[in-house]
């Protein structure tokens, strides 16, 4: 901001305190001279605050009578990024399970902004659009997110109780929680279970009660919660084991593939990716995909797909001639 920032919400400050002042009295009460302060409530009255000019010798400003100053001041660069933020992480699971909260919050920013700006601002979030897949998102419960938060960065256990994905509901056990994970519309905890006495990961929207304990842990040098709950993602036992060979390089693999899809092992003649899926169908569709030659080596099932899904492309290109 090309004016001093400090001095205009010092101007600000003076006049919420009530009154008219004259601009001498104001330029020695910010230490600059009357142009100087004549530029500072032009700056004012940009943002949208409404300060009313007493023309003549002894001029001077004040605020529009009944005039209360927002919480919140924000430029117009400001206010558009919290706004994006906001429309981002909603649609991204970025949220609590109290989806009001962030409607809420979006609506007081509405509130606080000067009237050209809202109307622009809403006129933005009305006509844009967003590309990309996005999982349905299973937010946590705030207090759920707040406790895990906390206790990871403090390092400190707590108790929780838990429902697997089978749907039965755990006692309540405890957790050193390692890290907080966002990953494709799903909130993850990683930390060494109490129980089994071995690192595991956890999904926040299954926890139905938490509270934090007594104690301290460390966590272990070199961890990284991000690797290991992509890795965990990747070896959930679903149905079929897969092993397939990819005939290209380790980089360009990794460029493609993520680590929760599964695991990438350079081998003599490419990169072998081992991974587990519940459907085959969408195993072919994810080789035809790639666009590299592959060999499969397990399962055989895998390759009757791959034929089946080949003989359904060639069908759809022949249906136009």
């Amino acid at each position: 901001m090309a004016r001093p920032t400090a001095r205009v919400l010092a101007l600000l400050e003076v006049l919420q305190s009530g009154g008219a002042f004259n601009v001498g009295d104001l330029a020695r009460r910010l230490g600059v001279d009357e142009r100087t302060v004549r530029r500072y409530a032009t700056h004012l009255l940009d943002l949208g605050i409404p300060v009313e000019a007493r023309r003549g010798r002894y001029g001077g400003y004040r605020l529009a009578p009944g005039y209360k100053l927002p919480p919140l001041m924000l430029t117009d660069e400001e206010a558009v990024a919290i706004a994006l933020g906001l429309a981002a992480g909603f649609r991204a699971g970025l949220v609590t399970s109290d989806h009001a909260a962030a409607e809420s919050a979006a609506a007081k920013l509405r509130r606080v902004l000067p009237a050209v700006l809202a109307r622009r601002i809403d006129a933005l979030l009305i006509t844009m659009d967003v590309t990309g897949p996005v999982r349905q998102p299973a937010p946590p419960g705030t207090e759920v997110l707040l406790v895990l938060a906390e206790a990871a960065r403090h390092r400190h256990p707590v108790q929780l109780t838990y429902t697997n994905w089978h749907g039965r509901s755990s006692e309540e056990r405890g957790l050193d929680p390692y890290g907080l994970v966002f990953h494709n519309g799903r909130w993850y905890v990683t930390g060494r279970d109490h129980a089994s006495e071995s690192v595991r990961t956890f999904r926040l929207d299954r926890i139905s009660a938490i509270r934090g304990t007594d104690g301290a842990f460390e966590v272990p040098a070199g961890f990284d919660p991000t690797g290991h709950v992509l890795a965990g993602l990747a070896s959930v036992p679903y149905a079929h084991d897969v092993s397939v060979l990819l005939h290209t390089s380790l980089a360009q693999a990794r460029r493609r593939i993520l680590p929760s899809v599964g695991t990438l092992t350079e081998v003599a003649n490419g990169v072998r990716l081992t991974t587990r899926a519940e459907h085959l169908d969408g195993a072919a569709q994810m080789l035809a995909g790639l666009g590299w030659p592959f060999t499969i080596e397990r399962p055989a099932a895998l390759r009757a797909e791959v034929r089946a899904l080949a003989a359904r492309l060639l069908t759809h290109a022949d249906a136009g001639e």
